[in-house]
Parts: C-alpha cells; sequence; structure tokens
C-alpha cells in the first residue's frame, strides 16, 4: 500500500515553495506594515521556533539575538530580501526613544 497524499494534485503545481510564497504563518508569526521615519515598514514577528539554531545581531541595540529567542525581523516596503533587518521586539518597540549613533567598546567586532 502507498503512503496517503496530504496535499491534493493540481495541474501546473511545483514541487516546492517558489521564492514569492512568503507568508507570515511559514515563521510561526504574524506581519504588519508600520510607517518609521516617513517609510513604510514590512514587520514580521518571528517565534522562537522557527530561530532555531540562527543568530542575529540586532541593530537597535547592537547585541546578539540568540537562537531560539522570538524576535521581530523589519525592512523597508520598497527594499528587497537584503535589506531585511533582525530586531528584538523591546528594541523594535523603543526605536523612536533610541539615539541614532550606537556606541561601541573599543574591541567589539563590526557586523
Amino acid at each position: 500500500m502507498s503512503p496517503r497524499r496530504n496535499r491534493p494534485k493540481t495541474a501546473g503545481a511545483s514541487s516546492g515553495p517558489s521564492a514569492e510564497d512568503d507568508r507570515a504563518g511559514r515563521y510561526g508569526g504574524w506581519q504588519s506594515t508600520e510607517s518609521w521615519q516617513g517609510e513604510d515598514w514590512s514587520v514580521r514577528h518571528v517565534a522562537g521556533a522557527s530561530a532555531q539554531g540562527k543568530t542575529y545581531r540586532c541593530p537597535g541595540c547592537d547585541q546578539m539575538i540568540a537562537s531560539g529567542v522570538p524576535h521581530v525581523v523589519a525592512w523597508a516596503e520598497h527594499a528587497g530580501v537584503d535589506d531585511r533587518r533582525h530586531w528584538h521586539k523591546a528594541c523594535w518597540n523603543a526605536k523612536d526613544r533610541r539615539t541614532t549613533r550606537v556606541q561601541r567598546s573599543r574591541n567589539a567586532p563590526r557586523f
């Protein structure tokens, strides 16, 4: 007996997800649009389970976002995929109250 097929067969269906298939549910969060500094930003909330095995540097505080920590991914509406930035939720919420220049120690790496 062959295994049960969980997806219906459709004509012209591709074998996997396409590059355009970037749903918010795929990452375990929800997506919204916010206005900041005169631009529209796409903001996606990422669940901790979706961030397992990955670390990012938050542009708000210049600290590492540890693996498995829920966070926010934000990018300008007109920008491409390469301009997405991963923020701590608190840093994204406090972005208007932060200074534009982050002070680093002399030995801190620049990412």
